[in-house]
């Protein structure tokens, strides 16, 4: 289920909207409208695994928060095919800041990710994870998560929007889909790496304080 799952997000997240963007601008449709069409692809991928999953968790929330925020941004201003990209560009960098922001909460961003992706959901599994808090290296991976988070979706938003005016329209719909795609790919192979070699050091350090100290030699 796992592989229909990523290839139903990459279909309707990077394929999908390429496909409808190229198709619609060669049967004549305008970048803007053709842009805005080409966007309602992601709102399927959402709308297919809250039916799938029957439920609603944090990470459906924040990807219809972004979407929802996407729109809106839409709407406002010039009805400008560049406008439109750089506006979408923009609302990566807001969940840049997002993340930065939330460094100065109780508990940063990160946290409620893992919690999602690191547990099975049961009332159990996110009773251990929230106690794993109280642990100083836990909350200093998390945070440390966090930045490194925010800092690249504000410098992927940065580069995206200094290219919108490089580039076509046309060449900016491939590359949006996945460079944003990519650095996520990136983020999350990064997440697990960065993860797996904290816990690995906080074994080896929790080990060596267990072990006793050995006695001198008597002669």
């Amino acid at each position: 289920m796992s592989a229909i799952s990523w290839a139903l997000t990459i279909g309707c997240n990077i394929v999908a909207p390429i496909v409808t963007y190229n198709q619609l601008t060669d049967h004549g449709y305008g970048e803007f409208t053709a842009l805005l069409l080409s966007a309602v692809w992601p709102l399927v991928d959402i709308v297919i695994h809250l039916a799938w999953r029957r439920r609603i968790d944090e990470f459906a929330v924040i990807s219809l928060v972004f979407l929802g925020l996407t729109i809106a941004v839409t709407l406002i201003g010039p009805h400008s095919a560049r406008l439109l990209l750089v506006k979408d560009s923009a609302v990566t960098g807001l969940f840049g800041l997002l993340c930065l922001v939330t460094l100065a909460a109780p508990r940063p961003l990160m946290f409620y990710f893992g919690r999602k992706f690191a547990t099975d959901g049961s009332a159990e599994a996110v009773e251990r994870w929230n106690g794993l808090w109280d642990l100083p290296g836990f909350r200093r991976v998390q945070r440390n998560l966090t930045l490194g988070w925010g800092l690249a979706y504000l410098a992927e938003a940065a580069l995206r929007i200094g290219l919108s005016y490089t580039l076509t329209t046309g060449e900016m719909v491939t590359l949006n889909s996945v460079l944003s795609y990519g650095v996520t790919a990136a983020l999350i192979a990064w997440t697990i790496t960065y993860a797996k070699r904290s816990r690995a050091r906080g074994a080896a350090a929790a080990a060596a304080a267990a072990a006793p100290t050995a006695e001198p030699a008597t002669v």
